[in-house]
């Protein structure tokens, strides 16, 4: 299956709430017929201390932070950039949960793109495997995620893992982006 344009998304953040923690890197590529075109990628100044624990995760620390732009700056461009098209992500309802808080906070705009997560493709496409994380599926598809946690690499290899799921749906007779979605979003068949 070949979807028309759509971005994949990744974010690295100080921690998992969208309210308390703070974003510190966007990345981004527009992909058009399964090529991609377009990047966006910035780390982002959180106006609040990095936890040790993420920069041991993500490798990103306060210094190289210091004197990037703070969200609210960011933002208008990545919302240019995003525009109307699908967003796929790896854990779809976090990364666009962080997008949406803060476009409402700081811009009063709502993001209301259309959204696809890998993992809840892995879920219903690769049943079999343990767990559905991001590694995990890069290693059953010997894909190599070169810096697994920053987000431009995270983004290429989710990008990669889409490129498989879109040629196992053919097998599960979907020709659309509206039944890909209609796909993800149903439960999973019992064996």
């Amino acid at each position: 299956m070949v979807m028309g344009e759509y971005v994949v998304l990744d974010l690295e953040t100080t921690g998992l709430s969208k309210k308390r923690h703070r974003i510190t890197e966007i990345a981004a590529v527009r992909v058009k017929k399964n090529k991609v075109v377009d990047e966006f990628q910035c780390l982002v100044n959180p106006e609040q201390r990095i936890p040790s624990f993420i920069t041991r995760l993500t490798g990103i620390t306060n210094d190289m932070v210091k004197t990037a732009e703070p969200i609210n700056k960011v933002l208008p461009e990545f919302i240019e950039f995003l525009g109307n098209s699908p967003i796929i992500a790896h854990n779809a309802s976090f990364d666009y949960g962080f997008i949406e808080h803060n476009a409402k906070k700081h811009l009063d705009v709502c993001i209301e793109n259309p959204r696809l997560c890998t993992r809840k493709l892995a879920n219903r496409l690769l049943p079999e495997l343990p767990s559905k994380r991001l590694g995990c599926i890069c290693e059953h598809f010997e894909i190599i995620n070169q810096q697994a946690h920053r987000a431009m690499s995270d983004v290429l290899a989710t990008t990669e893992v889409f490129y498989k799921f879109l040629d196992m749906v053919k097998d599960e007779g979907i020709k659309s982006e509206a039944e890909l979605v209609k796909f993800e979003k149903s439960p999973r068949r019992r064996k």
